[in-house]
């Protein structure tokens, strides 16, 4: 099956908000390294006007990648997963996520390429909290092989 060029301007409407756990956060930046105490210590994060812990700025790809398995689910779309190879991932943040966040994501499809005997295909999703309060935008680029490759 090939991928579906009416793929392109569909939209995803935001599935099952995501609460964002201080342990959660906690994991995540010791899986990525990254060492401020703002991560870790509910004080730290308040002396830098935080409600909580802070999570790394890539922990809006746990947000990002559940709004994109609706895509990849989506059996109109002719994505076999096991023939993606994630290419490109790009975040814009309008505010930091921080512990007690309700995260939801609407995703866009903004655009599919045939390439070869594949396609590539770049989604963006757009992560709120449930209040509607913007977070961050997260822009991903799939590249789909060809059943040849």
């Amino acid at each position: 099956m090939s991928i579906n060029p009416a793929l392109q301007g569909r939209t995803y409407p935001a599935g099952e908000p995501y609460a964002v756990g201080r342990e959660k956060i906690r994991e995540f930046a010791a899986a990525v390294k990254a060492g401020h105490r703002a991560h870790y210590d509910p004080a730290a994060a308040a002396e830098l006007g935080h409600a909580d812990v802070v999570a790394p700025p890539t922990f809006a790809i746990i947000v990002a990648q559940r709004a994109d398995a609706q895509l990849i689910q989506d059996p109109e779309s002719g994505i076999d997963f096991s023939r993606v190879v994630h290419a490109d991932q790009r975040f814009t943040h309008h505010r930091p996520i921080v512990a007690g966040d309700e995260l939801v994501a609407e995703l866009h499809v903004d655009q599919v390429r045939a390439m070869g005997g594949g396609a590539m295909i770049t989604t963006r999703a757009e992560i709120a909290t449930t209040a509607g309060d913007r977070v961050a935008t997260a822009v991903s680029s799939l590249l789909v092989r060809g059943e040849d490759q």
